[in-house]
């Protein structure tokens, strides 16, 4: 008898304002504990700066803002998940990083008709709720990716 192997999704899932949210595994480079940042100007609004990775210079993405969320100080408890926008590395702005959730491929549910779900790559539900699991490459829009671009090259 041959046994099926499952297909696993790997989900880091992460916090803002104690609400649970997801970012696919593929996508995240890895985490680290929050760091000075430095303006830009002419910077998209979405863009809080850049920080300075081992020589590599990252902007850092202000989710908050397109969760409509209230805006927060950044804290040396906050954590930076590094991962791939665009084709481009970015950071993004988290509470907390709670770990990597596996599920099976069948258990993320694509819900793309709701309201203001262009951002929203799947849905897990959990028993105690449910993850939404975010696609970075629609965070920018071609506008904010250009000006990103210009704000980093002066």
């Amino acid at each position: 008898m041959k046994l099926r192997a499952k297909n696993v999704t790997q989900i880091v899932v992460f916090t803002l304002n104690e609400q649970k949210y997801g970012l696919m595994a593929s996508a995240v480079q890895r985490v680290i504990r929050a760091v000075e940042i430095t303006s830009l100007p002419k910077a998209p609004e979405i863009m809080l700066g850049v920080i300075n990775l081992e020589g590599e210079i990252i902007p850092v993405l202000d989710i908050r803002k397109r969760f409509h969320l209230p805006p927060t100080e950044i804290d040396p408890a906050n954590n930076f998940i590094i991962s791939t926008a665009s084709s481009r590395t970015v950071a993004v702005v988290v509470d907390a990083v709670l770990g990597l959730h596996k599920t099976e491929e069948t258990s993320v549910f694509s819900e793309k008709n709701l309201p203001g779900a262009e951002y929203v790559q799947g849905i897990v539900k959990l028993q105690d709720g449910m993850i939404l699991i975010h696609d970075l490459d629609q965070f920018l829009s071609l506008e904010e990716k250009t000006r990103l671009d210009d704000a980093i090259r002066n």
